[in-house]
């Protein structure tokens, strides 16, 4: 058989042969069919992940919605009695330490001083001369006086000289009543619902001008006694007031040591009150947790008595307070 013959015989044995193509064709199928898994297996994962977060976030550092801002308010209470004949203030103004809120009229204060200086004059007089007369009294001997009379001009002297140390406390206490007429503001802050007006008469002792103390804005968080073992002086926190996108920052000052217990409260004959009904659920008592502010961001205004949310930095090796 020759070589042609041969060739030719094994062409037919190559064309029975299945083409690759088909098994090209399948791979992007099972593609397809794997694809579909890859991602429900990472949207899972994204999903965990997020979840671990969300618990870190919300279970393991502690936060709560029931912030409250907090400020000292001075009440300024004239001690003087008077009409007010000067108020340069108006509501809600920002006033300086040592700036002049209210003058009350000075001019019985001033004729108190001016009687006060005759008085010490006048004392001063009187105690000066029993004081002569005394000495002159136990320089002579006991035939030209008495020792009885020696004895009486010696407590003439000191009589004179305890009126004299009397009139000067009451010139100085007149002095004081006359400063006392002009309020100045103790602190930099804001005046508040200020009610005074020109021309109206104060009391000694009635509270008449209150300033909200610029210098001492904190936040109260009421936290759940649950979560108070994560919690300890100095750990930072975050505040977000409601109305200001804006965060801002503080620390933990302090934790309240003590809240209202109804069960403690007395009756008429001093024995404790005990609420008999008990409850299956029973809630988390609420603790004060003292938060001070150390970063204000620009544009945001503190008022007191605003609410906010607070959430603290969780610190595992932070040691307890």
């Amino acid at each position: 058989m020759s070589d042609v013959e041969v060739n030719a015989r094994a062409e037919p044995a190559h064309e029975s042969i299945p083409s690759p193509e088909p098994v090209a064709r399948a791979t992007p199928r099972q593609r397809l069919r794997i694809l579909p898994v890859a991602i429900t297996l990472a949207a899972v994962v994204v999903a965990l992940l997020l979840g671990q977060a969300m618990w870190d976030a919300y279970m393991g550092a502690p936060w709560t919605r029931d912030g409250t801002v907090r400020a000292y308010v001075v009440t300024m209470a004239p001690e003087v009695a008077g009409h007010i004949v000067q108020q340069p203030i108006r509501d809600n103004q920002f006033v300086h330490k040592g700036d002049l809120l209210m003058v009350i009229d000075p001019t019985n204060y001033k004729i108190a001083v001016s009687l006060a200086e005759a008085a010490v004059r006048q004392a001063q007089v009187n105690a000066q001369n029993a004081g002569r007369e005394s000495q002159r009294r136990q320089q002579l001997n006991d035939l030209a006086v008495t020792v009885e009379q020696q004895q009486t001009y010696q407590s003439n002297a000191i009589a004179t000289e305890a009126q004299y140390q009397q009139a000067q406390a009451n010139l100085e206490q007149a002095r004081v009543n006359l400063e006392r007429t002009e309020i100045r503001s103790p602190v930099n802050g804001w005046v508040t619902n200020l009610l005074a007006q020109l021309g109206d008469y104060v009391t000694v002792g009635k509270s008449t001008i209150s300033l909200v103390d610029a210098d001492s804005f904190w936040l109260d968080g009421y936290f759940e006694e649950s979560s108070l073992a994560t919690i300890h002086q100095g750990d930072l926190a975050s505040i977000k007031l409601m109305g200001h996108p804006q965060i801002l920052h503080g620390h933990v000052a302090s934790i309240a040591r003590g809240i209202n217990v109804a069960n403690a409260q007395a009756n008429e004959q001093g024995l404790a009150t005990v609420n008999p009904i008990f409850t299956w659920v029973r809630l988390a008592q609420r603790i004060p947790v003292r938060v001070q502010i150390d970063q204000v961001p620009d544009g945001v205004a503190l008022v007191a008595g605003m609410t906010a949310t607070i959430q603290i930095e969780w610190r595992p090796s932070s040691p307890t307070q």
